[in-house]
């Protein structure tokens, strides 16, 4: 098959998969798998060598998402259930003082997103804007920004949220370089979408609580768990990770403290002995028996199967354009083209996320078609952590109706569609442009 007829067959698996996401609403996790195998037939592969990719596909991204996904969501869980996102709240807005919370919820989100899915995060601290802002007079804006901020930017840039690792995984880059250059580009990113540009729309748009939101504050049955260790539990798996990254560039090969740091750092490894740790420090030390515990792990799983099952899918459909050919192809053509990959990777992540909604979609299928170029072109190492936000940039931008997390705020908020268009899109738009020109700018330093 000539290489302009794979181009078009590639093509048309995309037009299909946003189709059908789109219009047929048709779950993502069975769109990927239904284009996958259409793709793999009009390529002209065996019908059983499109069974194998599939296979293949799967078992190689799950062998790696599905345990650093479930790890690190009931690490979250755990932090959720015990209150250690209010702690790191109340602790932050204290040091700030009430007139710079602002900052301080912008960190806190920063901080709470690591472990802790964005919904879940934004649904435990809503009640903290709502209580400033009852205070103060001022708009729920004002401090919700900068808490949608911080979170909206960690959950789509640094692992081990489910994003940065699903793409991670497809385009084989290393999770150090991911977490350093998603804390490189998020900072700014949070800074500029969250405090600078919270005070500039507050002005624009006085919005009270809503009267059909008046939530009453969480009562938790044992004392909030300690700043500090809050902080040690969520950090000592980026440590260890990012000490694996930087003994591989600093130690030779075959030095036992650079093997040391190989196994300590590994996402497996760190995010276990983390989980141990809030399991033990935050459910057995505060009182919770072993099946409570065991019950909070449990139902942790449930949205992190979701999100577990479409990763897999994105490993698939990359598998069956490898496989076919058709990545060979695009990755030939994209390879010749003037763009630098990490501006491609952005564009592509971009339009298929404004198209059909999806983060995880969007990242899924720009790391799928990344991927044969990042293969024909060599490219490896630092390089690849760069495409990885790039990719999750796109992702982030424009979020519109056809976002779930727009509505979320829409309701919480209490905004009308207009409003919610000026105030959240624009956040979570300055977050991915200045992420992407963060990376883009590192990129001509970065070989």
């Amino acid at each position: 098959m000539s290489g302009s007829t794979l181009i078009l067959v590639a093509m048309a698996g995309i037009f299909l998969l946003l189709f059908l996401v789109m219009k047929t609403k048709l779950h993502a996790f069975v769109a990927l798998l239904l284009v996958s195998l259409l793709v793999g037939i009009a390529a002209g592969m065996p019908l059983d060598g499109v069974i194998q990719s599939v296979q293949n596909g799967m078992g190689g991204t799950l062998g790696f998402v599905a345990v650093v996904v479930g790890l690190g969501a009931m690490f979250g869980r755990m932090l959720e259930v015990s209150g250690g996102a209010e702690r790191l709240a109340q602790t932050m807005i204290k040091k700030f003082g009430e007139d710079k919370a602002q900052w301080a919820l912008g960190i806190t989100g920063f901080i709470v997103a690591i472990p802790v899915f964005f919904d879940v995060g934004f649904i435990i601290l809503v009640p903290i804007v709502y209580g400033l802002a009852k205070k103060t007079g001022k708009s729920l804006l004002y401090y919700g920004i900068p808490l949608l901020a911080g979170l909206a930017v960690t959950h789509s840039f640094i692992p081990p949220t489910p994003g940065p690792i699903a793409v991670a995984d497809l385009i084989g880059a290393d999770l150090g370089w991911v977490i350093l250059f998603g804390v490189i580009a998020g900072i700014p990113s949070m800074i500029i979408a969250g405090p600078l540009f919270g005070k500039y729309i507050a002005k624009k748009i006085h919005v009270s609580v809503p009267d059909y939101m008046q939530i009453e504050e969480k009562e938790y049955d044992k004392e909030l768990p300690s700043f500090a260790l809050i902080a040690s539990i969520i950090f000592i798996p980026l440590v260890l990770i990012l000490l694996n990254t930087v003994s591989g560039v600093i130690l030779e090969e075959g030095n036992g403290l650079r093997a040391f740091f190989t196994f300590m750092g590994h996402p497996f490894v760190a995010l276990t002995l983390a989980t141990l740790l809030a399991f033990y420090s935050l459910g057995t030390k505060r009182g919770y028996s072993r099946q409570e515990v065991q019950d909070i792990a449990t139902k942790s799983l449930e949205p992190a199967g979701i999100i577990i099952l479409v990763t897999g899918a994105g490993g698939v459909f990359k598998q069956v354009l490898i496989d076919s050919g058709v990545g060979q192809v695009l990755g030939d053509m994209m390879a010749a083209s003037a763009l630098p990959p990490i501006l491609l990777a952005f564009l592509i992540s971009t339009f298929v996320r404004v198209a059909q909604g999806s983060a995880t979609v969007a990242m899924v299928t720009a790391a799928g078609l990344m991927a044969p170029l990042i293969e024909t072109m060599g490219l490896e190492g630092p390089v690849l952590g760069l495409i990885v936000i790039s990719i999750a940039a796109g992702a982030t931008i424009f979020s519109h109706v056809n976002d779930s997390g727009f509505w979320l705020v829409n309701r919480y908020f209490g905004l009308d569609v207009k409003d919610t268009l000026k105030s959240w899109t624009v956040m979570e738009t300055l977050i991915a442009l200045v992420g992407f020109a963060t990376v883009f700018i590192l990129g001509f330093f970065i070989a």
